[in-house]
């Protein structure tokens, strides 16, 4: 029998918001930090745009927090938006003091800030254009050299552990079964706190920008446990994805929409003004919407980002990733434009929190992209998730600190048993069923829906839930078998949430429902064992 692993905090996931909230809890609290492949290999790495956040004099709370209202289309919680963008600016000089350096002006003096759709001022902090790569890597030299934090790279939840409280029935989350990749067996951890931040599901559909990682792990294991999910219909598609049958899912940065870019047709010509005011700086919804309608009108497989016409010393110094990127493929940005298509990129909904980040299990957080705080509405606006990774970080840190100490340590765990379970020898069952529900979500599930669409969805993700639970059931557990079974639950409360919205909000579009609703409603789904905090999320 293997021994449990035992730590005060169990953090799920190494992006800015799991790295963020270990090390603020380390210094007095031990650590254990799961990630499924390297401690840098989330979303946070490929964040090329930057973090939003008022420094500049022009700038104000109120301005960001109005044009983040907007951009929500009527469903961000305007309390949590206000948390968010008033904290921004400490966020930011605490990720300063843990080493991240952010490009300043020619003046070295002020940081240089640039623009993005749905802003009205120049208040994206960023590094280049690998913002991400920033982060992820300061952070991480901080976690890997904190005494109290240990790494466990190569590891995968599996599902969440649970005891009813002594004298209570009120259940709380005790740690979680985890796959160690490398080793090839199931491991127990234990916990007083265990804080989810594994990051989206944007891997539900057949083009993302996202890692691999990005399977909705989180969102499935907490509903597993009886926690509530939230407005998962809003998926948010990046616009400008690079489009060649060489490149795996590389983002091409909304900043250069913002120092600029055109969108064009091959033949040149310039279409956002014909939907929006804003053009090329309209919010992501509108401007991926557009792009679709181009593509389908013109039966095009892809649209063009045109900044040709700014300096190549300008194009060198801020989007050298950008630059280098396109070159290895043979487009020199400096002189053609890039081939662009709209890619899954960003889960606005989540696990339901608190301004704490807790969620309806006791003892159980979540934080960052796999959360629903309600600080994204309909459409998250472009830079503001690295901070609310940051700025709840740190608010759950302060949450677990304030409870740790009257939490009992947690009963001893029963050991994983796969006494009954077999190697297979039909793999090839797994890759299958991965690829099918990956079409249909973005043939039926995409960026334009119809009730005829969401009913095809929903009729092949119950099939393939039956048949993954089978295989569950009866083999060996591996991290594709895994993933595919959170991400095709995921991919069902994706379905449900998007056929109980009967209305066009946001990044959710329909065209048997258009119009948007005179009355705005979180999607709330509540699973049949609900675990039952009852708190009250945030106010609209």
């Amino acid at each position: 029998m293997k021994t449990p692993h035992c730590h005060d905090v169990l953090v799920i996931g190494s992006g800015a918001a799991g790295m963020t909230v270990a090390l603020e809890l380390a210094d007095k609290y031990q650590i254990a930090l799961i990630s499924k492949s390297a401690i840098q290999s989330g979303s946070t790495w490929y964040a090329q745009g930057g973090i939003a956040a008022v420094f500049d004099t022009e700038d104000s709370i109120e301005s960001h927090v109005e044009d983040t209202l907007e951009a929500g289309a009527g469903l961000c919680h305007e309390d949590a938006v206000r948390f968010t963008v008033e904290n921004g600016p400490d966020a930011i000089r605490w990720l300063v003091k843990q080493g991240v350096q952010f490009t300043r002006n020619e003046d070295n003096v002020d940081y240089h800030l640039t623009r993005e759709g749905g802003h009205s001022h120049r208040r994206i902090l960023h590094t280049a254009d690998a913002t991400g790569k920033e982060v992820s890597s300061s952070l991480a030299d901080r976690v890997l050299q904190h005494p109290n934090i240990q790494v466990f790279p190569s590891h995968v939840v599996v599902d969440l552990i649970t005891q009813a409280d002594r004298g209570s029935s009120r259940m709380r989350c005790t740690g979680a079964y985890v796959l160690d990749n490398e080793q090839d067996c199931v491991r127990v951890f234990q916990a007083k706190a265990v804080v989810l931040a594994t990051g989206g599901a944007s891997k539900a559909y057949l083009y993302s920008t996202n890692p691999d990682g990005a399977t909705g792990d989180g969102i499935a294991v907490a509903w597993r446990r009886g926690c509530r999910v939230a407005n998962m219909e809003f998926n948010q598609f990046h616009p400008t994805c690079l489009y060649h049958p060489n490149a795996k899912a590389f983002l091409v940065t909304e900043a250069l929409r913002g120092e600029g870019a055109y969108l064009t047709l091959a033949n040149g010509a310039r279409f956002m003004d014909k939907f929006h005011p804003k053009a090329e700086l309209a919010p992501r919804d509108i401007v991926a919407r557009a792009i679709d309608f181009e593509m389908k009108r013109l039966g095009i497989d892809c649209v063009y980002l045109d900044i040709s016409h700014r300096p190549k010393e300008f194009l060198k110094n801020h989007f050298p990733t950008v630059m280098a990127q396109c070159l290895k493929y043979g487009i020199d940005i400096t002189k053609e434009a890039i081939p662009v298509v709209p890619a899954a990129h960003y889960t606005c909904g989540g696990i339901v929190v608190n301004q704490k980040g807790q969620t309806d299990l006791w003892n159980l957080y979540a934080i960052g992209e796999t959360a629903f705080t309600g600080l994204h509405g309909a459409n998250r606006m472009a830079s503001n998730s690295l901070v609310e990774c940051v700025v709840y970080g740190h608010s759950a840190a302060s949450a677990i600190r304030e409870s740790i100490e009257s939490i009992p340590e947690p009963d001893k765990a029963r050991p994983w048993d796969e006494s009954r379970v077999t190697h297979s020898d039909e793999d090839v069952v797994i890759a299958h069923n991965w690829d099918e529900l990956r079409r249909f979500m973005w043939d039926y599930v995409g960026i334009v829906r119809t009730r005829k669409r969401l009913a095809r969805a929903h009729h092949r993700v119950k099939l393939l839930q039956k048949e993954i639970h089978e295989y569950y059931s009866n083999y060996k557990i591996s991290r594709d078998l895994l993933e595919l079974r959170n991400l095709v639950l995921v991919a069902e409360l994706i379905i449900r949430s998007a056929e109980q919205r009967k209305e066009s909000r946001g990044l959710h579009y329909t065209l048997d429902y258009p119009d948007l609703s005179t009355v705005a409603k979180d999607t709330i789904m509540v699973p049949i064992n609900f675990a039952g905090q009852n708190f009250i999320v945030s106010k609209r």
